[in-house]
């Protein structure tokens, strides 16, 4: 078996904005394993300042998988704990390759175009009216759960917008989500959760920035609003550690980015622990191409989930992967009549 590596630089169709900074561009790296004609292929989807393995010696780490591939996906997954991304890159490529088509990696009724996921709208951060123009824009294709991000803007605005959809439709219509991917101070949030729920919030991620275990408990304890974590399970590796935060903070939902938190087996591990204390979750994509994005759009329609996910992100770039993903009226469909666009891996400059 032969495996190489190449990079990707993903562009915005237009900036995301998020507490954080306002994001142009998405790096990622593609994962290729061959032998004879049979092939598969992974997504190592970093986020740069958010993801654990953000490090200099991320593309060396990726190297020595290349070079070390003979020692099969077990190993190296193990071998591979602190670097998340990699790992669901490994896992992936391995599952692809065994497939009996690459980009079929959980076949199912998904798969086979008669099953969808619902999926949540999602609102970058901006001005008042490029915020109110992607709340029209999601609406009017139909989503019934929009997903906001606060925190960069004035309070107040936020408010004002998320009270303008409540104007027009009930929470019982449309379910409302709020993201402030930490923006919030810990003495000043239990006051904004309360504003929050006067309009029948589904819920809010990461009010407070990880870390805080102890004041994200006492959130979760007082809070109106559902909590749900986000950036909080990044870098937590030992089950037991996983264990240890649920158990501390006890929070409504986790929400899992199986890019961040070790790919499908990670993301296994957060769901037993999750459901064992009652704690609901929901999975989302963390900017990956299409490729990233199929697979764990595969994983999750096996897991059966209810609630909207966050796997709306592949119509984001200008320079996508071809793929057989759509989006229609709030729901995820994969098309087994169109066709992935393979040349992409043939043409592109391959690294070992």
């Amino acid at each position: 078996m032969k495996a190489t590596y190449q990079k990707h630089i993903l562009n915005f169709k237009r900036p995301g904005g998020t507490s954080r900074g306002v994001m142009q561009t998405k790096e990622t790296w593609f994962l290729k394993l061959s032998e004879g004609e049979k092939v598969g292929y992974g997504e190592c989807g970093i986020l740069r300042k958010l993801s654990i393995d953000d490090r200099p010696d991320y593309e060396d780490k990726l190297k020595w998988v290349c070079v070390n591939i003979h020692l099969g996906k077990e190993t190296l997954y193990e071998s591979l704990t602190a670097f998340p991304s990699i790992q669901m890159g490994v896992e992936t490529a391995f599952l692809s390759f065994e497939a009996n088509y690459p980009f079929e990696l959980f076949p199912s009724r998904f798969t086979e175009g008669i099953g969808s996921i619902p999926i949540n709208g999602l609102v970058w951060m901006g001005d008042k009216s490029f915020m109110m123009q992607q709340i029209k824009e999601k609406l009017a294709s139909g989503f019934e759960c929009i997903k906001m991000k606060i925190g960069a803007i004035d309070f107040e605005t936020e408010i004002a917008l998320l009270k303008s959809i409540r104007k027009e439709f009930t929470a019982h219509e449309i379910e409302l989500r709020v993201d402030a991917n930490g923006a919030f101070l810990p003495g000043e949030a239990l006051e904004k959760l309360k504003r929050l729920s006067e309009l029948e919030i589904h819920s809010i991620e990461q009010p407070i920035q990880a870390g805080q275990w102890n004041e994200m408990a006492l959130l979760c304890e007082k809070t109106p609003l559902p909590i749900a974590l986000d950036e909080e399970l990044i870098g937590v590796f030992a089950d037991e550690q996983k264990q240890q935060l649920l158990q501390a903070i006890q929070p409504h939902y986790v929400i899992l980015k199986p890019s961040l938190i070790g790919g499908f087996r990670g993301s296994d591990t957060w769901i037993e622990l999750a459901e064992n204390q009652d704690c609901g979750w929901w999975i989302t994509s963390a900017l990956e191409s299409n490729v990233g994005l199929n697979a764990i759009a595969q994983y999750t329609f096996t897991k059966s989930s209810k609630l909207p996910q966050g796997l709306g992100t592949g119509s984001l770039f200008t320079n996508n992967i071809n793929a057989p993903l759509k989006v229609n009226k709030g729901f995820l469909k994969y098309n087994p009549n169109n066709q992935w666009n393979t040349d992409f891996f043939n043409t592109t400059k391959l690294c070992l």
